[in-house]
């Protein structure tokens, strides 16, 4: 392949779709990074699957993530600011109901989320909804989308050559 296969790096603290992820990853043949600070126990799934812990810390998990991404992994988070991240190194990026961040959306959604914010410390306003039938369905076929659009990348790419062969 290309500039290397498609990933799955998950941000798996808060994640309420690991069964559908581990569904779609076992199908496509694609590995799966689930990347926590350690403060919800992960049960260790089989497969192409690993659990990376982070050191505690504010965004450490994020940082991993972001560091990691590639223009053919697809990152999945709740989180808008490592969303943005992930885009900006050229990866796809998803959040847990479905929703595929893009260049085209994800300015207007960091700006929705800091006025979020705002009205939170003002004691307005709560968080998102809870998570819904419709928004698991709707992640699954996003989810599966996006990893043919990666696994296709990752096809056409010329291969990353990091040095030449010894003469």
């Amino acid at each position: 392949m290309g500039q290397g296969e498609p990933r799955f790096l998950v941000d798996a603290d808060a994640c309420p779709v690991r069964e559908e992820i581990l569904r779609v990853a076992g199908r496509l043949g694609l590995e799966t990074i689930f990347i926590s600070n350690g403060s919800r126990p992960i049960r260790p799934p089989g497969g192409r699957t690993r659990i990376v812990i982070v050191t505690d810390g504010a965004d450490k998990a994020d940082d991993w993530i972001a560091d990691a991404a590639t223009p053919t992994d697809i990152c999945m988070t709740a989180d808008i600011p490592l969303a943005a991240r992930c885009l900006a190194k050229g990866a796809f990026a998803l959040n847990f109901k479905g929703h595929p961040w893009t260049e085209n959306n994800i300015g207007s959604a960091l700006a929705g989320r800091a006025m979020s914010q705002h009205l939170r410390e003002l004691g307005m306003g709560g968080g998102p909804p809870p998570m819904a039938g419709a928004d698991k369905s709707r992640f699954l076929n996003a989810l599966d989308a996006m990893a043919q659009a990666a696994i296709r990348r990752a096809q056409a790419a010329p291969p990353i050559r990091t040095a030449d062969p010894p003469a």
